[in-house]
């Protein structure tokens, strides 16, 4: 008898996430956003997808960031795929490194900033990164395209190249809402941002680039709300938080207007501790912006962290303040 009920309590307890027809993944699945936690994917492995930024394509999030090892090595570009932003699928490498040498992305090189829009002329996937080549430190500059028939990739690379010859570090992609595209980028030595429109194919930049402001910032998030533009960057102090800087502007080319620092509460003068990537537009609710942001932690960089939090909106401006824990609620 002892044994049978033994038996019993170990089949009732391998089955408990099983009552109601609740499986031990659906048990784990995240409900709310916790900046700096560690954020496990669907298969509970942390989410590798720095620098990155977000896609939104029928009906679909896809989140593209580095793939970082302990401390400066480049795995290439990483995508995961959400249906509430809380929970995301690993899809798996869209771009790595290569072993032909000849080739701009050899293993070696440095990949980062990833970001991707989609181009509906084209039915393509055009993917923008900086990129560095092997052996030649932060010397070569340079922003790289590739493309997929699928946001989930794999994707080709096409070329690397310096926009209209500027130097070209930190950087974002921009779809305005006629469906122009736009790159905006850090410039000599990250003492410039500049933005260049891109040709129809997103392939390219045109040579409708200018010069935005010359200060020493980089890590650009661009975002339009009721007609303006706002530009969130940060400072250049290589892995070391520091204070962000919020600029607005009527027209793309400007001129940008310098607002301050949009950050609130604890640690605001060096951003929570982490560095601006991408501010992301949340699909079926109202002036919804999420503040996304990279918690570095260079001597291992694939624990670096997110920090996601809600951008408040108010009549004369707009603050990003620090909460604990929140969820899409916080937009209703």
């Amino acid at each position: 008898m002892k044994r049978r009920s033994f038996c019993r309590l170990f089949i009732c307890t391998s089955c408990l996430f099983m009552v109601g027809g609740l499986s031990a993944q659906e048990a784990r699945r995240n409900t709310k956003f916790v900046p700096k936690a560690l954020w496990k994917d669907t298969d509970g492995e942390h989410i590798n997808a720095h620098g990155g930024g977000v896609l939104f394509h029928e009906g679909t999030y896809y989140w593209y960031g580095e793939r970082r090892g302990d401390r400066t090595s480049s795995g290439g570009i990483s995508v995961y795929s959400s249906k509430d932003l809380y929970n995301w699928k690993n899809e798996g490498a869209v771009l790595s490194p290569v072993d032909n040498p000849d080739s701009d992305i050899t293993w070696g090189c440095v990949m980062e900033r990833p970001k991707a829009i989609y181009n509906a002329q084209t039915r393509q996937f055009v993917l923008w990164f900086h990129l560095e080549l092997k052996g030649q430190g932060y010397a070569a500059a340079r922003a790289a395209v590739a493309t997929s028939d699928t946001p989930t990739g794999p994707f080709k690379f096409i070329e690397s190249f310096r926009p209209n010859g500027n130097m070209s570090r930190d950087m974002g992609l921009f779809v305005d809402d006629d469906g122009a595209a736009y790159h905006i980028y850090s410039s000599d030595e990250n003492y410039a941002l500049r933005i260049a429109r891109l040709r129809e194919d997103y392939l390219g930049p045109t040579t409708e680039d200018t010069l935005l402001f010359r200060n020493h910032r980089e890590a650009p998030a661009l975002f339009k709300h009721r007609g303006k533009y706002y530009l969130i960057t940060s400072g250049c102090t290589g892995w070391d938080p520091n204070e962000a800087s919020l600029h607005v502007a009527d027209q793309l080319f400007g001129p940008w207007e310098l607002i301050g620092d949009p950050m609130r509460g604890g640690e605001a003068k060096k951003t929570f501790g982490g560095q601006s990537t991408f501010v992301l537009p949340v699909q079926g609710k109202k002036d919804a912006f999420i503040f996304m942001a990279d918690e570095w932690r260079p001597k291992k960089l694939q624990d670096s962290r997110y920090i996601w939090l809600p951008i408040q909106m108010h009549a004369d401006g707009i603050n990003i303040e620090w909460i604990d824990e929140w969820s899409l609620d916080y937009f209703n």
